[in-house]
């Protein structure tokens, strides 16, 4: 559900994918790449596309390049009652789709982080200049709790990128069959459902 030549013309073309660009210039050992050679190195090196993919859910930019069927386009019934659920497959997929980020590349990792510094600065702050000398184990205690609570936090959420990465990869081989099988039946045509142009970029 990913478009290829979408891709390869954004790695070309969109600040965003820079980094992505100059590895692809790396293997091809040449300064500006067609869109072709991009896409013949996407091809034959996986890792360009899946960072690419990491670089999207990282500025929360969708990597299923489909969107929903028009269900009004669609007279049978039994076509119908499929491309509604591939419709609620689709929007779950967007909706777990940040938790394919590896879990130490997230934002809640960044977030558990910077409030244990917040937490560790104001120890600091209380013992040494609000002079609480007298207090400081009660005030280190309060602070190993808070690291305590954090690691626990991170632990299920660790838990959460798994269980719902996990989840994303299984929805996404159903939904690819789904269409599939509902080109093949004549139910829609898998070329129109294609976004070849991400909004964000424009």
């Amino acid at each position: 559900m990913i478009h290829l030549e979408r891709v390869a013309e954004e790695i070309k073309e969109v600040g965003l994918y820079n980094l992505i660009l100059q590895d692809v210039e790396a293997i091809l050992d040449k300064r500006n790449p067609t869109t072709t050679e991009i896409l013949n190195i996407l091809k034959s090196n996986p890792e360009i596309l899946e960072e690419y993919k990491q670089t999207n859910v990282e500025y929360n930019i969708s990597n299923i390049h489909i969107k929903d069927i028009d269900i009004n386009s669609i007279k049978d019934e039994k076509c119908i009652a499929e491309a509604k659920e591939v419709n609620k497959k689709l929007n779950l997929l967007r909706e777990i789709e940040k938790y394919t980020l590896d879990f130490e590349h997230s934002s809640t990792l960044v977030i558990i982080f910077s409030i244990e510094f917040f937490v560790l600065f104001s120890v600091q702050y209380f013992i040494v200049l609000l002079d609480l000398k007298e207090w400081q184990w009660w005030i280190y205690g309060l602070f190993l709790s808070s690291v305590a609570v954090a690691w626990l936090y991170a632990n299920r959420e660790r838990k959460k990128f798994e269980k719902n990465s996990k989840l994303f990869e299984d929805e996404y081989r159903v939904v690819q069959g789904m269409l599939k099988e509902l080109e093949e039946r004549g139910c829609i045509k898998k070329d129109d459902l294609i976004i070849k142009e991400c909004d964000e970029h424009v």
